[in-house]
């Protein structure tokens, strides 16, 4: 059973140290941890490896650790958001690793079931595959990829249940479950926490075993990175 706790800087007490990686949830805006990410830039831990599939965008999700500097190397597939990212990274002042997305995704479901490096041939040729080893299989070249295991996961879902069991809701679901099963230390915000087996075990996505310490999320504004809209269509008239 998760530890559940009243606030993010709770949760992460004792667990946050200069020069850890982080693996975070979330998909730009979509599903991130927003009160965790917080609760690590208020710690003002810092040298820290990032993973996760973007960086967020300036001022707003893992955009405030890259602006308050407390981030030294970033494992991403896209950052493509974040200005100020990019000037950091240009001017030296960061490490970046980047990885194809669904790489990313497998390496880091291969690092929560304990695999610790496997082989594709998504990125040969490229300089994604420069250094690495390759294998020829079935007369195909593939290059490994090593599974991540962070020192601390955070993630964010919609329903838990006191048992650490996680439900996410729809595209907020994105790299949550897999990041939640990389951590040593998995931390969970929640937006809804209800008694133990109140969740219909057909829905649970992420079992509580992965899941050690538990908080709820604070109602925020949820921003979106790119609102694009259109004209609704006019009622038809009967």
């Amino acid at each position: 059973m998760p530890t559940i706790h009243t606030d993010a800087a709770e949760a992460l007490a004792g667990a946050l140290a200069d020069g850890m990686t982080l693996a975070v949830g979330g998909f730009g805006l979509s599903g991130i941890p927003a009160d965790l990410i917080d609760a690590v830039r208020d710690s003002g831990v810092s040298g820290l490896t990032v993973v996760s599939n973007n960086m967020g965008v300036d001022g707003k999700g893992l955009g405030v650790l890259i602006e308050a500097g407390q981030v030294a190397k970033v494992i991403a597939s896209y950052v493509g958001e974040n200005k100020l990212f990019a000037q950091q990274y240009l001017a030296g002042m960061l490490e970046v690793e980047f990885t194809p997305q669904g790489t990313l995704a497998e390496r880091l479901r291969a690092g929560g079931a304990g695999i610790p490096a496997f082989y594709t041939k998504t990125g040969v040729g490229t300089l994604v595959a420069e250094g690495k080893p390759h294998e020829t299989f079935e007369g195909e070249l593939y290059v490994q990829e090593r599974g991540i295991v962070a020192d601390v996961a955070l993630v964010h879902a919609h329903t838990a249940d006191a048992a650490g069991n996680l439900v996410y809701r729809y595209t907020a679901r994105n790299f949550n479950p897999v990041v939640a099963t990389a951590g040593r230390l998995t931390v969970a915000e929640a937006e809804h926490i209800v008694p133990a087996g109140e969740l219909d075990p057909n829905l649970i996505v992420t079992p509580g075993v992965f899941v050690q310490r538990l908080v709820p999320a604070t109602d925020r504004v949820k921003h979106i990175e790119q609102v694009t809209t259109r004209p609704r269509p006019a009622a038809a008239v009967a």
